[in-house]
């Protein structure tokens, strides 16, 4: 059996301690950089009426309006009310302010991505009876009601 020298083995510890020095040398730099991200962006919503509304008619009562959205964007959308107009008829002779629109329809709610979700009501409307006006022509009318949301 041959002995090992002294000499060689302080020689191999030398040799795995500089070997080990150097695999945890490092030098210290500063850096900088930049990134970025994008917001996304969004769609209106669209506000649709479910309420049915039929039969108006000088005298009678005012018919609720009321209704849901459709959400087509990634996430939800907050809405705080919904408003109405009537633009218009099918009638010739029969217009916009035979018609009137009253209430309010406070949403005030974020209303999520998809169709028919949320729901919105407050709103009515009636037929606008004008004393002394032959308001025949709005016989079998049909109203378009604009609805906007904000």
């Amino acid at each position: 059996m041959r002995k090992t020298s002294s000499r060689a083995v302080v020689l191999a510890i030398v040799s795995v301690l500089a070997i080990a020095g150097a695999a945890f040398a490092y030098w210290t730099v500063s850096g900088s950089g930049s990134g970025s991200g994008n917001t996304g962006t969004v769609v209106g919503i669209i506000v649709k009426q479910t309420s049915t509304v039929t039969a108006m008619a000088p005298g009678v009562a005012a018919q609720t309006l009321s209704g849901t959205f459709d959400n087509s964007n990634a996430g939800p959308v907050y809405v705080g009310s919904v408003s109405a107009t009537v633009t218009g008829t099918d009638q010739v002779g029969c217009n916009a302010d035979d018609y009137v629109i009253a209430g309010s329809a406070p949403v005030n709610a974020e209303v999520a991505s998809g169709t028919s979700v949320g729901a919105w009501t407050g709103l009515t409307i009636a037929f606008n009876n004008k004393p002394g006006v032959n308001q025949n022509p709005c016989k079998g009318a049909t109203v378009t009601i604009a609805y906007t949301s904000n």
